[in-house]
């Protein structure tokens, strides 16, 4: 695979399974006393500390991995299910409990500033994201690969923060039924993504052809 190929194959699934629009019902309900400003800025911090955290994965994930014993072939299948129950959820125009739960987010009213904790991890970085970038940087071909994916991650993060950008200083307001539209659209592309991950991991330990 090329490496613009690779980039789009890694941007898009990675961008649907991180999801920034379906987060920021979520982060405005946590912020309501805040400024603009403020809330831009933990915007800006949280997707800087998110993006560390699957960059910290993408290049230390096999090592993780084989501490523990886990073959890249039974990751894939875990990362897929793990993609199907967020899938699942968006299709309903659910905000997944994998990304954050109720009391993940009660508990956010409560902080000054919840960029690190819950907009980064597990807003952000959660599950399915730490997944699909291990499962990702398991199919690098080559170091090139990995730090187009390096590249990639942050590319997702800035477009994440852009779009917080656009929303805060201009928008204000986002239609509920674009959202629900665009997180039925994104668990579509989220669910083939799980489904081809889980695929592959049964196809490469034997089980299927």
């Amino acid at each position: 695979m090329s490496l613009w190929s690779w980039s789009l194959f890694v941007f898009v699934p990675l961008l649907a399974v991180i999801d920034p629009p379906a987060a920021l019902p979520a982060f405005l309900a946590m912020t309501p006393d805040s400024s603009d400003e403020d809330r831009m800025k933990m915007a800006v911090r949280g997707c800087a500390v998110a993006a560390a955290v699957l960059l910290l994965f993408a290049l230390m994930g096999g090592r993780i991995l084989s501490v523990f014993g886990i073959s890249l072939d039974s990751f894939r299948i875990a990362g897929g299910l793990i993609l199907l129950l967020v899938a699942l959820d968006s299709l309903q125009a659910k905000r997944s409990a994998v990304k954050e739960t109720p009391e993940e987010t009660d508990e956010g009213l409560h902080k000054d500033d919840v960029s690190v904790s819950p907009l980064a991890v597990p807003m952000l970085a959660g599950p399915g994201a730490i997944s699909t970038v291990m499962v990702f940087q398991g199919r690098s071909e080559s170091i090139a690969h990995t730090a187009v994916l390096c590249v990639t991650i942050v590319a997702v993060f800035a477009a994440a923060a852009a779009l917080f950008y656009v929303f805060l200083k201009g928008i204000k307001r986002v239609s509920p039924i674009v959202v629900n539209v665009v997180m039925r659209l994104t668990g579509l592309l989220i669910a083939a993504v799980g489904v081809e991950f889980i695929l592959s991991g049964l196809k490469n330990a034997g089980f299927a052809g």
